[in-house]
């Protein structure tokens, strides 16, 4: 326990950051964060209530930690698994329940209940009609070549619409939908402890709201639901990635910046929408607060504030960016194919890339990026050329800072040497 919580401490107050200790990246071991309710950090965490009637659970992690997380939770607790409640549908979230499953039948016990908002079975039917597509965007995302998308799912026994009071063994619980990061969010209120339990709507980290190869996010109702989860004064926060936040003055400070830094960017990304700008133009001008630059708590390691101006402009002004060329463009390959003639061939683009990966600094590296395409699209089998963007991609994955930017220039790299699983 004092592991978790010093490490979380540390986290808060600068001596340790988030490039170091990964929000999704995190295994530390049980904490009781106060009397009958444990913390268990993982690749996505899982929080656990002890009740009358047997354990409460939020979350129960993904199919590869299961058993490791199974072995934490019977260390602190032999209790039945009476409850489980999904935060939220992605996999690494809802895949630990056949554990508890495969104890009660073993032992005689009654099966666990699952209870999730109404919304997620029909995330459960997208993954299993879209499984191709989801094993190749996230080994992208996250590099795991091996990466199998399930197809098979754990359903819950009851779903809720709006608000869900539950009682388990005594013990009261507050169920809430709130959109975000997710349409299908759960954010599970105990008050007997001012335990809120908030899924992913907290990660420490710049919030996942543009990751730019998932379905749709929602960053202003993101930011309302921060508010109104500040509204009920809790005293701890235990996240879906990251560590606890504990003490009512940290948590409503955590809860009401992440709110502000979604609230300022939807509100400049809708201003210049209202002013006819394009969305290269916007990407170029929002920024996040200032005085929020530094917070612990919401670095773009996982996701960044580009990527969110991007999916405020796709909830609000559909796929075109504003560029007419864009409307109906051209082939990629046969675009390359003219800028290379045009330029004197595609060394002349491979040339200019090696000259501003040379210079350095950002915008150098984004024309570095276009250029070294272009020769590629254009000369996809010249092995120079697969070289050089090879080249260029490492760099720019290595300048990154958040797992969606490093995971696609890895991926590229990787495809720039026929490897691209």
């Amino acid at each position: 326990m004092d592991d978790v919580l010093a490490t979380a401490d540390r986290l808060w107050r600068g001596e340790v950051t988030t490039a170091e200790l990964h929000p999704i990246g995190h295994m530390g071991g049980l904490a009781e964060v106060a009397d009958g309710i444990a913390f268990v950090p993982s690749f996505a965490n899982v929080t656990a209530v002890k009740t009358q009637d047997g354990l409460f659970m939020v979350d129960t992690g993904s199919s590869v930690v299961a058993p490791l997380i199974f072995e934490e939770v019977r260390r602190w607790s032999d209790q039945r698994l009476d409850t489980a409640v999904f935060s939220h549908g992605h996999i690494d979230h809802v895949f630990g329940v056949g554990v508890f499953e495969t104890e009660a039948e073993s032992r005689g016990w009654l099966r666990p209940r699952v209870v999730a908002h109404e919304h997620l079975p029909a995330r459960f039917d997208r993954y299993r009609r879209t499984a191709g597509y989801n094993q190749v965007v996230n080994r992208r995302q996250f590099g795991f070549k091996d990466l199998v998308w399930p197809t098979e799912y754990r359903y819950p026994d009851e779903t809720y619409s709006t608000t869900l009071d539950l009682d388990v063994g005594g013990t009261s619980f507050l169920l809430r939908h709130e959109k975000g990061e997710t349409d299908d969010h759960t954010v599970t209120w105990v008050p007997s402890a001012k335990a809120l339990c908030c899924g992913d709507l907290f990660i420490w980290a710049s919030p996942n709201a543009g990751n730019p190869q998932k379905v749709q996010r929602y960053p202003a109702e993101w930011a309302a639901a921060l508010r109104r989860m500040d509204e009920l004064g809790a005293e701890m926060l235990l996240p879906g990635h990251g560590l606890p936040v504990m003490g009512a003055d940290r948590v409503h400070q955590a809860l009401t910046d992440t709110a502000r830094y979604l609230e300022a960017l939807v509100d400049q990304t809708i201003a210049m929408m209202n002013e006819g700008a394009r969305l290269s133009e916007i990407l170029h001008t929002v920024r996040a607060p200032a005085d929020l630059e530094g917070a612990p708590y919401l670095q773009p390691v996982y996701d960044e504030p580009e990527f969110v101006v991007r999916s405020v402009w796709r909830l609000n002004g559909g796929w075109w960016d504003g560029n007419p060329a864009t409307l109906k463009p051209a082939p990629d390959a046969a675009l390359a194919s003219e800028l290379a003639g045009l330029a004197g061939g595609a060394a002349e683009f491979c040339d200019r890339a090696l000259e501003l990966l040379a210079a350095g600094g950002d915008r150098a590296m984004r024309l570095a990026c276009h250029l070294v395409e272009f020769a590629w699209l254009a000369t996809p089998g010249d092995p120079g050329v697969c070289e050089i963007r090879r080249q260029v991609y490492t760099a720019r994955a290595e300048a990154a800072t958040s797992t969606m930017a490093r995971g696609v220039y890895r991926w590229a790299a990787r495809e720039s040497l026929g490897d691209a699983s």
